[in-house]
């Protein structure tokens, strides 16, 4: 009995004197030894200075002063970590060495200044003993369990962290405070979970995952990774696999339900993104991304704004800016929003326009197309732009150095086949211009769609070449060149009869077949000018002439039906001035003209005659009676008013 007593007295007396060793150890003991252990750990020089506070309960840690982690040698000596204070905890065995089990880290407005060099190293590379600065195994040797960093982190905890990230080739530098980092790592072959909010921009970004196999990682292998980034405008998920390399496949998922927020909250540039083309994004994909920089994309599976698209897509992001090569395949495309929201009038079908809003005088953002250089090859089922509509589409689009153009393969509209180039260019300011032909454009459809005219139907061929420049639609518009033509053979004009028209004066239905329909326009400056449109008829014609405000959408032109009586006769011609506002012209016969067409020699030679039988002349030539103190003009005017108010106007509505 009293050899026991002896011997718990011994433990006793032990238990006391490790006690007293642990309530008289110095708090910066605690703080060299932790040091130490992240010194070897990171390769880095760690530096923990100020008043040091020793705790036992609940943990055992440290609160430090200012620590600081040294930089890289080829840097200008600025730590790559810096904090005026910081908690750390860790368990008992730490004091002996062996691995490191810290149970907390917490660190208050610390500085994080990452560094890139010109010849491309850079200073979060971290040596470690077995491990190259790269994070992979050393040249020709696999690490050792026994060589291989042992730390844990059961949590840290960073609140209010700035990060300066430096490109000592190019000269950028970037900023970022506001951050909070929330890391677990219990377990140094299991998994880390983090989350981060960042601030590109003024918004916040929360980055939320986890690291399946840090141990891998951080021996340079592959292991299974999730992060979602979610800010304001939506978010992204990534779920698949990655490496330090960095390397990485896997399945990107995608929610955003504003492009422009969300890429204005991970600070991109601001782009003004076409309604249709991806203002909101859903959907997923197959990504994969190598250490050369390459990104490819596979199983695409995207909602642009409700339009479907697939393909592949590929990019390399090592030069100066993204290359792009692209197979989209998309389904029926609706870019009836492409040109901005409906007025508050109602919809016809086709382009409305109130006669005093004119052309958007609004800038036009077309930085987007400095983002990247590239080739798309692009095929869809159909494109509907609301005013017109097109069927199958085959084209190459190719981006360079700000200049895009569409190279128009096949293109299949209105029964038509639609080739030839369209060209955004924004090097050294804006301006859109192409050269478009089009084989068998079905009129009908076709003038419905654009104009809401429907009497006309046939086949017609056409040219258009263009070029307006300006960064606003008014400008572009107020400068637009170029030149065209259009040619139809048969056709015909429904609702009226022009042939009984011009005959007796009838207009009520009827149909029209004319034999030929064309006319060539050029524009400059604005104004399209056409002097030789004419539709011919069996028994007559009609010819118009004029211009085209295509800035100020007012229009100025004179149509002029002629009746053919033989090739000996001289046939009627009763011309219409077409003038004002595109949306409500006016449009009435032009007595001037008519006169001046038809009667200008008999009416210098009834001139000459006597009164009466200027009079007689006149109704017997054309069978009008004159009334009384009425002149010859007078009657000759009423005589035309008379038969073009019948039905002629018809052919316009």
């Amino acid at each position: 009995m009293r050899w026991i007593v002896r011997a718990f007295g011994l433990l006793l007396l032990a238990v006391v004197l490790v006690a007293g060793v642990f309530l008289l150890l110095p708090g910066d003991k605690i703080a060299k030894v932790a040091a130490g252990q992240l010194s070897s750990w990171t390769g880095r020089e760690v530096t923990m200075s100020g008043d040091t506070t020793l705790s036992f309960y609940p943990i055992l840690g440290v609160s430090t002063g200012q620590v600081t982690v040294a930089n890289a040698d080829w840097t200008d000596g600025t730590p790559m970590f810096r904090a005026e204070s910081l908690k750390i905890g860790v368990e008992m065995q730490a004091l002996w060495g062996g691995d490191i089990r810290i149970t907390g880290l917490e660190a208050e407005g610390p500085v994080i200044n990452l560094e890139k060099a010109s010849d491309g190293r850079v200073n979060w590379e971290l040596g470690v003993e077995g491990v190259a600065p790269s994070g992979q195994a050393g040249e020709g040797t696999a690490p050792a369990r026994s060589d291989r960093l042992a730390l844990t982190l059961d949590r840290a905890l960073i609140k209010d962290a700035t990060l300066i990230y430096t490109d000592h080739g190019t000269g950028e530098r970037t900023e970022m405070a506001g951050m909070a980092f929330d890391l677990r790592w219990p377990e140094y072959e299991g998994r880390a979970t983090f989350d981060m909010t960042l601030r590109p921009a003024a918004e916040a970004v929360r980055i939320e995952g986890y690291l399946d196999r840090v141990g891998d990682f951080i021996d340079g292998a592959v292991s299974d990774v999730k992060a979602t980034v979610s800010t304001e405008g939506g978010e992204v998920t990534f779920l698949g696999r990655a490496s330090a390399a960095p390397e990485a496949q896997g399945r990107l998922t995608m929610a955003v339900a504003d492009t422009g927020a969300f890429m204005a909250s991970l600070g991109l540039p601001a782009a003004e993104i076409p309604a249709g083309l991806g203002r909101s994004v859903n959907g997923d994909t197959l990504v994969t991304y190598s250490a050369d920089q390459r990104l490819s994309l596979r199983e695409v599976a995207l909602q642009l704004d409700g339009n479907r698209i697939g393909g592949a897509v590929d990019v390399a992001l090592g030069g100066e800016r993204p290359e792009v090569s692209a197979q989209i395949n998309a389904g029926q495309l609706d870019l009836t929003r492409m040109g901005g929201e409906s007025g508050s009038g109602e919809s016809t079908g086709r382009a409305t326009v109130a006669a005093d809003q004119g052309w958007s005088t609004e800038p036009i953002d077309a930085s987007a197309l400095a983002l990247a250089n590239g080739e798309i090859a692009l095929t869809a089922e159909s494109v509907d732009l609301g005013d017109l509509k097109v069927g199958n589409v085959r084209s190459m689009i190719t981006l360079d150095r700000s200049r895009l153009v569409f190279d128009l393969r096949e293109v299949r509209a209105y029964k038509a086949l639609i080739t030839g180039n369209f060209v955004v260019n924004n090097r050294s300011g804006l301006s859109v211009g192409g050269d478009l032909k089009a084989a068998g454009i079905d009129m009908e459809s076709f003038l419905t769609d654009a104009a809401g005219i429907t009497r006309f139907s046939g086949e017609a061929d056409a040219s258009l070449s263009f070029l307006g420049v300006g960064a606003s639609q008014q400008a572009i518009m107020e400068s637009l060149s170029g030149k065209g033509a259009f040619q139809t053979g048969r056709g015909v004009i429904s609702g009226i009869d022009l042939d009984k028209l011009m005959r007796s004066g009838v207009a009520s239905g009827g149909t029209t077949i004319f034999d030929t329909m064309g006319a060539t326009f050029t524009m400059e400056n604005g104004f399209a000018r056409n002097d030789d449109l004419l539709l011919q008829l069996p028994l007559a014609k009609a010819e118009g002439e004029g211009v085209v405000s295509l800035g100020k959408r007012r229009i100025d032109y004179l149509f002029t039906p002629i009746l053919l009586e033989g090739e000996s006769t001289k046939g009627l011609a009763i011309p219409v001035r077409i003038r004002g506002a595109w949306s409500d012209p006016e449009i009435l016969p032009d007595m001037e003209a008519a006169i001046d067409r038809n009667f200008r020699d008999e009416k210098d030679e009834l001139e000459d005659k006597a009164e009466e039988e200027v009079r007689r002349a006149v109704e017997k030539e054309l069978g009008v009676e004159l009334e009384e103190d009425e002149s010859v003009e007078d009657a000759l005017k009423r005589k035309l008013e008379e038969e073009a108010t019948k039905g002629l106007l018809k052919l316009f509505e």
